[in-house]
């Protein structure tokens, strides 16, 4: 039997698929790899490997060795690097892709998160459906990075964990979704660290905002604040927080 070709259609699915699950759960009886699979007619087996493809192509991955089939490598590889220039619209065309094989639209796949836009129109509705669809998928990429749990309590509840930005989402359009640029933080922390009211520096350390230490006194903060004064992160899987993004942060936004 002649072997089936992958379509760049379907490896755009597998970059996707790459890049929202923890590398340790590449395998063929994960129920993510079999959905895929299942969509585009393929055995799961197939599908795992060409997760472990992407990984050979992934800077980290590379720096530990992993290495893969060089044919393989040679598929994703294109595919790799139009992700690496052109997140936004790779990402979010791999939603689409997806939608359409589950036989829906955007609009109704993603109808919760898109509450608001249905009466805009042309440009301004197209650019909106776009950034809010590529939030989620950002937010689902980072929350994998760090094992879905906040990296300062550990807290590992989806609906109180944010995809927090280092450098903020309306301040630098390249980085918007790369994910060196994002922290899994529980909304309070997210907030905190949003307005300025911690840092964290290159060494993954916390400090305190001057503003914030004036709480000290405040019967909250022991619980809240009080034993974040150099902590460190909880280190994700593979894409650690970039340091010239933190000393951005603690540049322009950190209240010092």
């Amino acid at each position: 039997m002649e072997r089936r070709l992958w379509t760049r259609e379907e490896l755009i699915l597998a970059l996707n698929l790459y890049l929202r699950i923890p590398f340790g759960k590449i395998h063929h009886s994960n129920p993510e790899i079999i959905y895929l699979a299942e969509i585009i007619k393929r055995v799961p087996n197939a599908v795992s490997m060409r997760l472990s493809n992407f990984a050979s192509v992934d800077p980290y991955h590379q720096g530990r060795g992993i290495k893969g089939l060089k044919g393989g490598i040679k598929q994703v590889e294109p595919i790799w690097n139009e992700f690496i220039n052109n997140k936004e619209d790779l990402l979010f065309e791999s939603e689409k892709i997806l939608a359409d094989l589950e036989k829906q639209t955007i609009e109704t796949k993603f109808a919760e998160i898109l509450s608001g836009t249905e009466n805009l129109k042309g440009e301004t509705k197209i650019r909106e459906v776009k950034t809010r669809v590529n939030q989620n998928l950002f937010r689902q990429i980072v929350l994998a990075n760090y094992s879905r749990k906040c990296a300062i309590t550990g807290i590992d509840i989806p609906d109180l964990l944010v995809a927090s930005h280092i450098i903020p989402w309306s301040q630098n359009e390249e980085e918007r979704l790369n994910p060196e640029n994002g922290i899994c933080l529980s909304a309070l922390y997210d907030r905190a660290y949003d307005k300025g009211l911690i840092g964290i520096t290159e060494k993954f350390q916390i400090i305190l905002s001057t503003e914030l230490k004036t709480k000290v006194n405040k019967e909250y903060f022991p619980q809240t604040f009080g034993g974040l004064s150099s902590f460190t992160l909880q280190l994700p899987q593979k894409y650690f927080p970039k340091k010239e993004f933190l000393q951005f942060h603690m540049d322009t936004v950190f209240k010092g």
